[in-house]
């Protein structure tokens, strides 16, 4: 339902304020998207007849905003200290190093919480969830953003549950999208939640834009997690990534660093952020996806160089994994023509 009300006095109807916050040196390809969107909204509006919904601005920290490595400057229309009240602050990433882009943008931190604390709703796009969980309001909440950014994001902020592979992330209306492209479809969903769906889904054909999407794991590429600093546990991946066409049983990994196997499931999962098991599977569809995008081969002989003999199973994990069935996976990212 939208936020549009009623005004008695003056018989007119009050526009949901959308601001925009500019970063400084913004990633410039997702600072523009939701601007132009709640804008193109009001066109369609207008076109039906319609009241425009949203008034929508750029904030940020100074008048004058450059983007990317300062390729192009970004005019604000108000400074984020004067913004004391806002419906929506949509929050983009900063370019680059995530470390810089918060200390870039660290003075802006405290008016996001303070406008979420006086009502404002709030939504990161892609990376832009860092310069959110800086704010401490995703504590004990759920967060998406970029698949690459995952590991990084869970170290910096261990108490934030991150829902690895989601494109849109909703809580206690705190919104967060996956990475990229993702963050067109959290834009779309803000479109749909306010006014309607039928104004989102003309959107979408307008910007030729998928607004079905619902998982960004189909795009990701899994690294396994080796910034643990336990070396023991490097043996294991190691081994894993090695030997993962090969039958791999958690005794085994087990007693390659001497341990015992709670102990040795506890300790991976805390170093790697994955069950050995999942590991495994990891590993393994993500030397089927390669199979996939470079060879002519068909899934079962994929299904065979990958570890697996049941048909099903591998099927059912890959597309746990990707969001994808393996046919679904080929046809879609094959470098070569394939054969069905």
């Amino acid at each position: 339902m939208t936020k549009l009300f009623f005004n008695l006095q003056l018989n007119t109807f009050v526009a949901m304020q959308i601001s925009v916050f500019v970063p400084e040196y913004g990633v410039i390809e997702a600072v523009t998207p939701a601007f132009r969107t709640f804008h193109m909204a009001n066109e369609f509006l207008t076109t039906f007849g319609k009241a425009p919904l949203f008034k929508v601005e750029y904030v940020g920290l100074h008048e004058y905003v450059p983007a990317n490595k300062g390729e192009c400057i970004i005019k604000t229309d108000r400074l984020l200290k004067d913004v004391t009240t806002t419906d929506l602050l949509i929050i983009p990433p900063a370019f680059g190093n995530t470390s810089e882009g918060i200390r870039a943008n660290i003075e802006a931190i405290p008016y996001f919480k303070k406008l979420y604390e006086k009502g404002s709703s709030l939504a990161s796009l892609c990376i832009g969830a860092f310069l959110l969980a800086e704010t401490g309001l995703l504590d004990g909440r759920k967060c998406s953003t970029h698949w690459a950014h995952i590991n990084e994001f869970r170290e910096r902020y261990p108490t934030v549950e991150v829902e690895d592979g989601a494109i849109i992330t909703e809580h206690d209306n705190i919104y967060s999208s996956g990475g990229a492209s993702s963050l067109w479809n959290l834009i779309l969903y803000l479109v749909e939640k306010f006014a309607d769906r039928e104004i989102a889904i003309m959107i979408s054909k307008y910007f030729a834009l998928d607004i079905g999407r619902n998982s960004q794991s189909q795009f990701a590429i899994f690294k396994g997690q080796r910034n643990h600093g336990h070396e023991d546990i490097k043996k294991v991946q190691d081994y894993i990534e090695k030997h993962y066409c090969n039958k791999i049983s958690i005794d085994l990994l087990a007693k390659l660093i001497n341990t015992g196997r709670r102990t040795f499931e506890r300790k991976f999962k805390e170093a790697t952020n994955n069950t050995p098991i999942e590991y495994i599977q990891r590993v393994r569809i993500e030397a089927a996806k390669i199979f996939f995008e470079a060879s002519r081969r068909n899934v079962t002989e994929i299904m065979f160089d990958v570890g697996y003999t049941d048909t099903k199973a591998f099927r059912d994990i890959f597309k746990k994994v990707t969001g994808l069935t393996p046919l679904e996976y080929r046809n879609k990212f094959a470098k070569v023509a394939n054969e069905v």
